[in-house]
């Protein structure tokens, strides 16, 4: 069974389509761009947003029919991760899997590999 590069749980799905409702985007023009960057307790951070712009290198996904960008200084930090969203009594927010991370932060918003 071949890895997706970035998988969303259906509560991710709808967390986004209610955030891109709100933001009055459409997924017709608008994707979510999902990266990493230096910083965070860990050493490195992932980085979520809205975006309209393909650059060079990046890859795709379509899953829960959210289209997904990793660019490709991410692609091998983020290949396999899965987005989740909860919203439970110790805390709500977009959560990580990442089976590339050896070590994460108690938070769960940095990692190392």
């Amino acid at each position: 069974m071949e890895t997706e590069i970035f998988t969303l749980t259906p509560k991710a799905k709808d967390k986004l389509v209610q955030l891109m409702a709100e933001e009055e985007i459409s997924p017709e023009t608008h994707f979510l761009r999902a990266g990493v960057k230096g910083g965070g307790c860990s050493g490195l951070s992932y980085d979520l947003g809205f975006d309209t712009i393909e650059q060079e290198g990046d890859k795709f996904s379509l899953t829960e029919g959210v289209k997904v960008a990793v660019d490709k200084k991410s692609f091998l930090y983020l290949f396999g991760t899965q987005l989740d969203y909860t919203d439970g009594l110790n805390g709500k927010g977009f959560n990580f899997t990442n089976p590339n991370a050896s070590r994460t932060c108690g938070c769960g918003e940095s990692f190392s590999i």
